[in-house]
């Protein structure tokens, strides 16, 4: 794969050591959505906690030293890359891989726990958000060395690496095919296999969206996505399903195009290899009320690494990035300092998953792997 830089900062953005706007992303504006309301699901009133989740959150962040955004290809397909920049880092930079319909700004609420310890990257991989159409030909490994790109654009030898739902696929296949890269490794509502349900379902999705029929993929991809009503207590329930509603409803129609492609992707490329992964500390992690990745598939990814300790967030479903974000990126912060991370108030007791043939020495973590305690 050739990687090249064809802008090195993208207009609006200041680079480290500068002082840009408060608002992450500001060089780009908030796309529009629709105001449109979930009608065949019941909302409960709204409680003055539960508001609306903004996907592009400003950071506020100590230590904070400038966005800097970078316009990069990949055997020429355009892409772009985020970083928010921390004043005196104590950690490895964190990168940020997240779902297919997410982009580079999903992420910035994460900036307030994270930017303090280390700077903080996240990319728009081609086909993805603001990048351009790839074609589905272009599978995992492609985007895991598009990851590759990134990190030696910034001169970013190791990385935290964190990766959600479609991101976990990329994240362990780049930590797979790059070993030497990754310091830590988080994976967030992954699974070892596809959910059967859900691939069932993309061909009546793909003749849906290639009719336009929005409203209806919306309100299904919501009942997907999102644990059916009475599972049990997810927090912020009403305000996520709104906003995934919207997110849905609303997407472009080169928004859509991309989604198209992105089915065609899952269905014609191996979700997991069973290649070797790093002997890093990793962590896998899901909500516990998780009905699209449920804590069994998670435990299942967790096996297929060189030990890893696992654990489910409680009130929390697969949208737990949105539902239980501070949580999470206390959780974060905790695993790439290693700081404790059990018990926590807002996790199960985490559960230390070895590799094949591992032996555990007297604290439930081999040699090289931090303790949960």
């Amino acid at each position: 794969m050739t990687i090249a830089t064809t802008r090195a900062a993208l207009p609006g953005q200041t680079g480290p050591g500068q002082t840009g706007p408060g608002q992450p992303g500001f060089g780009r504006p908030e796309p529009e959505r629709p105001d449109r309301e979930l009608p065949d699901r019941e909302l409960p009133d709204r409680e003055p906690s539960d508001r609306e989740p903004s996907d592009r959150e400003a950071s506020g962040c100590v230590g904070h030293r400038g966005v800097e955004e970078r316009e990069l290809s990949a055997d020429g397909f355009r892409f772009v890359s985020r970083v928010a920049w921390c004043e005196h880092p104590s950690t490895e930079p964190f990168l940020i891989l997240g779902g297919s319909s997410q982009d580079r700004l999903s992420w910035t609420r994460f900036e307030r726990a994270l930017l303090p310890l280390g700077h903080v990257i996240t990319v728009d991989l081609p086909g993805y958000g603001g990048a351009a159409f790839l074609p589905a030909r272009h599978g995992i490994d492609f985007l895991a060395d598009a990851v590759l790109g990134t990190l030696d654009d910034l001169g970013v030898s190791r990385a935290n690496l964190l990766g959600a739902c479609f991101g976990g696929a990329i994240g362990l296949r780049f930590a797979q095919r790059h070993p030497d890269r990754v310091r830590r490794l988080m994976l967030v509502g992954m699974t070892r296999d596809l959910p059967k349900d859900y691939t069932d379902c993309v061909p009546r999705w793909m003749a849906m969206l290639a009719e336009g029929r929005s409203d209806d993929i919306a309100r299904e991809l919501v009942d997907r996505f999102m644990s059916p009503p009475g599972t049990g207590t997810v927090r912020r329930y009403a305000a996520v399903s709104r906003l995934l509603y919207r997110q849905f409803a609303g997407r472009s129609a080169e928004e859509v195009r991309m989604d198209v492609e992105h089915n065609h992707r899952l269905m014609s490329h191996d979700w997991y290899v069973p290649r070797p992964a790093p002997r890093v500390p990793a962590l896998v992690l899901t909500g516990e009320h998780d009905t699209l990745t449920p804590p069994a598939m998670g435990l299942a990814a967790a096996r297929c690494l060189e030990g890893a300790w696992f654990t489910t967030v409680k009130e929390a479903d697969h949208l737990l990035p949105v539902e239980r974000s501070d949580e999470l990126g206390d959780l974060i912060a905790r695993f790439c300092t290693d700081r404790a991370i059990d018990p926590l108030p807002y996790c199960h007791p985490a559960t230390f998953v070895p590799a094949a043939g591992q032996e555990l020495p007297g604290n439930g973590a081999p040699l090289g792997m931090p303790a949960a305690t």
